[in-house]
């Protein structure tokens, strides 16, 4: 699934609006009754906070689960970052309402687009996500250029490319990219990857569940915790 968006006004940019998630269809698996793979380790590099702060990635991607995930604050598409952003938002009202959730989860959501997704942007575009920390804290992250960013997408093995230059009058480009959510452990390690078909917030439910029952040695093995 291709996620395509159009140019933003020049002003700041809010997070998408309300886009509904699809009804599953099928009933998921209990937590633990399965196992996640470990797929890789998530990669490092230098990244930038919604408040301007350089940080190290590996700050966002371990110590606790986290779900990541790439997006750019123009984007349109109805199935590509808003589905992203909407299924997120859905999880977490499950989670800090969860006492065995809260405080053990994180978000993380990452600008492929530094040159126009400004700490700034990044910080409207979160709104009060980003300000509302109930028992879990969700980060809107960008970098300080293209070159610091493209290891960390060579990293995830995330693609993206530009499908259309800024025409006149239009202050960015329309980006293509496969949507892909991802489920880090405690260690760092990805655990699961989730496309546009399997992103729903019962499967990312059950799969932080699933890893919350990993004795807490073998799930943050990685991250010398």
């Amino acid at each position: 699934m291709f996620a395509a968006g159009a140019a933003g006004a020049a002003h700041a940019r809010q997070a998408p609006g309300p886009t509904e998630v699809p009804a599953l269809g099928y009933v998921p698996p209990a937590p633990g009754s399965y196992r996640l793979e470990r797929i890789m380790q998530a990669p490092d590099g230098q990244v930038l906070e919604s408040d301007g702060s350089l940080r190290r990635l590996s700050e966002f991607t371990t110590g606790k689960i986290t779900l990541f995930s790439f997006i750019y604050t123009y984007c349109t598409d109805a199935k590509g970052c808003p589905l992203a952003y909407a299924t997120l938002h859905s999880l977490k009202e499950t989670i800090v309402h969860s006492p065995a959730l809260r405080g053990r989860v994180r978000f993380v959501s990452m600008s492929f687009d530094p040159e126009h997704d400004t700490p700034p942007m990044m910080r409207s575009y979160g709104g009060g996500e980003a300000r509302d920390r109930r028992g879990l804290e969700w980060h809107f992250l960008t970098t300080r250029n293209g070159r610091e960013l493209a290891p960390i997408l060579d990293g995830f093995g995330q693609d993206v490319s530009v499908a259309a230059p800024a025409v006149p009058g239009q202050r960015v480009p329309v980006l293509s990219h496969m949507l892909k959510v991802y489920l880090l452990d405690a260690g760092g390690e990805v655990r699961e990857i989730y496309s546009t078909s399997y992103l729903h917030p019962a499967l990312l439910l059950n799969d932080i569940r699933t890893l919350l029952r990993e004795p807490a040695s073998q799930s943050a093995r990685k991250s010398g915790r």
